[in-house]
């Protein structure tokens, strides 16, 4: 994980003029670090008021503007919500797939992006299997980008949604929002926690707020180096040591797709990490259940477990689209006023 984040950072303080040629856009959201504690209480409190906003009226913040999802990846979650969020705020909006562009070509992210900027798109929402991909696109174009999940390092947006599903699980309110907020919350993070962006991206944000994260899973999945990602980030290879205390737990599949030859006993990962009813009622029955999706029932979790009455799954899906139109908002201003 830590070798994920040095790359990416990397990427960023590559320079040249033939390459990265523009600064990027202040109200990108490409990390979590980008976002200060009081910036985190903005995005949250637009989301919430965006949320509650008369549609007609709404669509006019950003009626005409031009959106581009740039989707090197399949997704159903993130893509749908983004572009909904886009338009119920009153953009125009455009995919682009590999499947369906010259990106099948061979086209560079760079001339993708110098593309769709100059076929107008003022924002560029980016799904990428590259680490660091958002950067380049950034450097290349100028335009505010936001980060729909790049590689194994982040997904910013993902994050800030369960965040937000948190803070309602604990009846708290966005405005409430500080570095001591979760203070008295455990959450433990348990799967494939080594090639998975959301994980990552939680475990920059939660601990800023005050939440202890513990990551769970086998020395496989999980390096012992991913510890010294930061303070209130700690490993615990006994999942049910691990519930026992959390109030919140975040179920991650197994990603076949980036395991590269890497083979796991399916049935002892079961028996050791699953998210079972038996176990979760006799470990952390009061625990919110959580999971970024896809689910792979059977597998990380039981439909038991993920349809309970403690589970969260479905509303984490529900809070990607007032907290995306926030990011959206954000990055293009509201119409009367430009960036803010």
């Amino acid at each position: 994980m830590a070798q994920t984040r040095a790359t990416v950072r990397k990427a960023q303080k590559v320079s040249g003029p033939s390459f990265f040629q523009q600064p990027i856009h202040p109200l990108s959201a490409i990390s979590v670090e980008d976002f200060s504690v009081a910036e985190v209480r903005r995005i949250l409190e637009s989301a919430d008021a965006l949320e509650k906003e008369d549609p007609l009226r709404r669509m006019k913040r950003l009626a005409k503007r031009r959106v581009a999802l740039l989707f090197y990846e399949a997704s159903t979650r993130t893509r749908t919500s983004f572009e909904l969020a886009a338009k119920a705020l009153g953009a125009d909006t455009t995919l682009v797939s590999s499947l369906s562009s010259s990106i099948e070509k061979g086209e560079s992210l760079k001339d993708t992006g110098i593309t769709l900027k100059a076929l107008g798109a003022e924002c560029i929402i980016l799904r990428s299997p590259y680490s660091g991909g958002p950067y380049v696109l950034a450097r290349a174009t100028g335009l505010p980008v936001l980060n729909a999940g790049d590689g194994m390092a982040e997904h910013p947006s993902q994050a800030l949604l369960d965040l937000r599903t948190i803070l309602h699980f604990l009846g708290m309110r966005a405005s409430a929002v500080s570095e001591k907020c979760l203070r008295s919350v455990t959450l433990t993070i348990c799967g494939d926690v080594l090639h998975s962006r959301v994980a990552r991206s939680n475990a920059m944000l939660l601990p800023r707020l005050g939440a202890k994260v513990i990551l769970c899973g086998p020395v496989e999945l999980l390096p012992d180096a991913a510890a010294a990602m930061g303070p209130g980030i700690s490993i615990e290879r006994d999942f049910e040591a691990a519930l026992r205390q959390s109030q919140i737990v975040m179920m991650l599949r197994i990603q076949a797709e980036r395991l590269a030859g890497l083979e796991l006993d399916a049935d002892e990962y079961r028996s050791r990490y699953q998210a079972n009813a038996e176990r979760m009622a006799a470990h952390a029955p009061e625990a919110l259940v959580m999971h970024p999706g896809p689910i792979i029932r059977g597998m990380e979790i039981t439909s038991e477990v993920a349809d309970g009455t403690m589970s969260a799954i479905a509303q984490q899906v529900a809070n990607g689209v007032p907290l995306r139109m926030a990011l959206v908002e954000r990055a293009l201003g509201a119409a009367k006023g430009g960036p803010r």
